[in-house]
Parts: structure tokens; C-alpha cells; sequence
């Protein structure tokens, strides 16, 4: 045996272990790829940290909690975006549709209903809550209408649309801050009260856990009942392993973050609670705004890859003539597309002004730049056809981790602005690099 054929026999017998591991596992790539990436800032920014203040502030409970609240908004969004570029179409309106309707749901809940209701009546959040969604799905609606039926590209739809919706929110209330918003919607926002503590987030996690299990049971189940190949026992056992032990970890993660101590004392002086010696320590658990951002998640998945809609939306992207040729309503679905977006544009809009306690004319501005970032480095794919919501979601991860890490080191605005630009374009190539190989 020559020695080129006695390396290729050891390769096969290698077979590589981690490329057969990967195989096994059937892990994607890709996620491996934006994982390390994210693990790498991360410690990059906290021992950039130590280095020039003798203390790492990155990885602390404190700020992973707060990033993960800053996350909510642009990743659910991000959510929506992925079905629009998958369609190989692109939204640069959402940042203006959020402070448009932001700015309604603020005047809604501050100036008009309480004339109606009077202060603090709880019909008054649900309502200000349905204004704000069926106004976002309409808008979406109609940028999906002018773009199906109309033949107006995309592109000049929604930018035109980032700028008649700001307009629009500056009209609204003549340019002047509203706020501070109704103390129930505010809750939406995170914040100590805005959190579900340390027992509702084990509930969550064991929720978590059992979905995680539930989906590999069900889909091994599923692989053997229309005769796909099963993954090995030890790989379902891994992956069953490593979802579990991920959210296990979150848990103890968000609930080792304190409530200041100011509202502790003010807590336990309404609830008429004496405080021991030590302090008494409460968690923050999970925020409300990654709660939704977890459920928005799941339903958009299942929405994706479990319905015919999810189907079609990636038909179409692969390619719209031959979807049209099967029969698939490209119009309509384009519609219900940006009315989708638009919906969650809506939501994002919930979460932001709550969370910032008020409406203002700059609210969401160059946010449609961040939603775009992460559904692409997410790896969803510019040319259409390609995309995940998880990937969606860890991509808004990395780029509000990007965002963060800078200012927690000092770098003023204008360095943030060319960091997040290279990055945007860095991972349009490395997408171009991959569909290359993939070919």
C-alpha cells in the first residue's frame, strides 16, 4: 500500500472524529461556528476588562441578565426578519414602525384612555396592548400589499416607509416624550418586578427541559415510523444532556442576580417584612421581555418548519416562479409575510417602551440595521431560501453583545457604528463563502 493510499484509509478510519461526531449529532455548522464566535467576545470583552480596570464586568450575572433584556426587542424582530429575506425580500422600516407605534400605544395608555377609564384601570393595558399589534400587523399589511400587488420593490416600500413612519411618530405627539407609561405595562419592560423570580424560573427551566426531551423522544419516534435513519442512542442522550444542562445553567445564572438593595428595603417596608443582618437576597429569575422572546421563538420554529405557510415562505424563497407554477399564492403569502412583521415589530415596540418607561421620537432608530445583522449572521441567507429563527435569535445575541461589550470599555459611538458595519458586511462574505462550498 502506497503512503497516499495508507493516509486515506487512516482518514476514513478517523473518518475525522469531529466531523463523524458532527454527523452523529446531526449538529449544524453553522451554529457550532456563531456559538464560538459569541463565547469568544464574550471573553475577549471580559478580560479586556481586567486588563484596563482590574476587574471584568462581562461575565458577571448582572450584565449577561441585562444583555439578555436588551436582546428581547432586536431578537424578536429579528424573528420576523428571517421569514422576509428568506422571501428575498428586505424590511428597513422596522425601526420606524417601532417608534410609530410605540408613540400610539404611549398616547393611547397616558393621554386618551385614562379620560375614558380614569388612572390604573386594567383595561387599559389589554387595550393599549391590542391597539399597538393590530396597528403593527396593519402596517406590515400594507407594505406587503404595495409590494404583491403593486409591483414596488422591497427596498423603496420600507424605506420609504422608515421615513413616512417616523414622520408619522413625530406628528403623533408634536415631538414631546410620553411618558412615564401605566405601571402594569411597564412590568413588560424586565426590571426587578418585571421578572419572575427565582421558583417561576425553575419552572420555566423544568418546562424547558421537558420540551427538550418531549422533542427528541417524539422525533426519534417520528424518524422511526416513516423509516429515516435514526441518530445513535448516545447522541440523543448528548444532545438530550446538553439542552437541559444550557438551561439549567441560565437558571442558576438569572437567579444569582440580586435586586438592589434599595428596592429590596423598599419591598420588604411595603410588604412589611423585617430585614435579617445579611441583607435579604431575591432573584431576578428570568425577565418578562426573554420570556417573550423564548415563546416568540418556539412559535415562529414551529410556525417554520411545522406548517404549510412555513413550507411555502421557504418555496418561495428557494424560487418564486416555480412556487407560483405549484400553486402557491406568492401574493398573498407575501402579504401575511410583512403583516407578520409588522405584528412582532408591534410586540418589540411592547417590550422597548416599557422597558424605557416612556415613547420618544428616537426610539428604535437603527434598529432596522441591528434586525438585518442578526438574521444574516445568523445565517440567513441574503439570496433567499436559507434560514433559521434560532440562529435569528443567537445573531441578535452577538451583535447586542458587540453593542454592549463596547460600552462597557469605553468606545464612543462612532467606533460602535464602524464595529457593527464590518461585522454586518464580514458576515454577508462568510455567507457567500458558504453557499460557494456548499455547492
Amino acid at each position: 500500500m502506497t503512503q497516499s493510499a495508507q493516509q486515506t484509509a487512516r482518514d476514513g478510519k478517523d473518518g475525522n472524529v469531529l466531523s463523524r461526531f458532527l454527523k452523529a449529532t446531526e449538529i449544524d455548522t453553522r451554529l457550532l461556528g456563531m456559538v464560538g464566535a459569541l463565547l469568544l467576545i464574550w471573553i475577549g470583552f471580559h478580560f479586556y476588562g481586567m486588563m484596563k480596570f482590574g476587574t471584568g464586568a462581562f461575565l458577571t450575572p448582572r450584565n449577561l441578565w441585562n444583555l439578555s433584556v436588551q436582546t428581547a426587542s432586536i431578537g424578536i424582530m429579528a424573528c420576523g426578519m428571517v421569514l422576509v429575506i428568506v422571501t428575498r425580500h428586505i424590511d428597513l422600516s422596522v425601526g420606524s414602525v417601532l417608534g410609530f407605534t410605540a408613540m400610539i400605544m404611549g398616547m393611547v395608555q397616558v393621554r386618551w384612555l385614562p379620560e375614558v377609564f380614569g388612572l390604573g384601570h386594567p383595561m387599559i393595558v389589554v387595550l393599549t396592548i391590542l391597539v399597538g399589534l393590530v396597528l403593527g400587523a396593519m402596517v406590515g399589511a400594507l407594505h406587503g400589499w404595495l409590494i404583491a400587488y403593486r409591483g414596488i420593490p422591497a427596498f423603496i416600500v420600507t424605506l420609504g416607509g422608515l421615513l413616512v413612519w417616523r414622520g408619522m411618530a413625530f406628528l403623533v405627539a408634536r415631538g414631546e416624550t410620553i411618558s412615564p407609561v401605566d405601571s402594569t405595562f411597564a412590568l413588560l419592560g424586565g426590571g426587578p418586578y418585571g421578572s419572575v423570580g427565582a421558583l417561576g424560573s425553575w419552572i420555566v427551566g423544568a418546562i424547558c427541559c421537558a420540551g427538550v426531551v418531549f422533542l427528541i423522544v417524539n422525533g426519534r419516534s417520528q424518524r422511526r415510523k416513516f423509516d429515516f435513519p435514526l441518530r445513535p442512542v448516545w447522541a440523543e442522550y448528548f444532545l438530550a444532556a446538553l439542552g437541559c444542562g444550557l438551561i439549567v445553567g441560565t437558571v442558576l445564572l438569572f437567579n444569582n442576580y440580586p435586586w438592589p438593595i434599595g428596592i429590596v428595603r423598599q419591598y420588604a417596608a411595603a410588604n412589611d417584612i423585617t430585614l435579617p443582618e445579611g441583607g435579604l437576597f431575591i432573584s431576578h429569575g428570568f425577565a418578562i421581555p426573554v420570556l417573550i422572546l423564548i415563546a416568540v421563538g418556539i412559535s415562529m420554529t414551529i410556525l417554520m418548519t411545522r406548517t404549510r405557510f412555513g413550507r411555502y415562505v421557504f418555496a418561495i424563497g428557494g424560487n418564486p416562479d416555480a412556487a407560483l407554477l405549484a400553486g402557491i399564492d406568492v401574493k398573498w403569502v407575501t402579504v401575511k409575510i410583512f403583516a407578520l412583521m409588522g405584528f412582532l415589530t408591534a410586540l418589540a415596540a411592547i417590550v422597548a417602551s416599557a422597558r424605557l418607561n416612556s415613547a420618544t421620537n428616537a426610539l428604535g432608530t437603527l434598529d432596522e440595521l441591528y434586525v438585518i445583522a442578526a438574521a444574516v449572521i445568523g445565517g440567513t441567507s441574503l439570496a433567499g431560501g436559507v434560514g433559521t429563527i434560532y440562529g435569528a435569535i443567537l445573531g441578535a445575541l452577538v451583535m447586542q453583545s458587540l453593542k454592549t461589550g463596547m460600552v462597557l470599555i469605553g468606545f464612543d459611538a462612532a467606533i460602535q457604528n464602524i464595529v457593527v458595519g464590518a461585522v454586518l458586511v464580514l458576515a454577508v462574505y462568510v455567507d457567500i463563502l458558504y453557499r460557494k462550498r456548499s455547492k
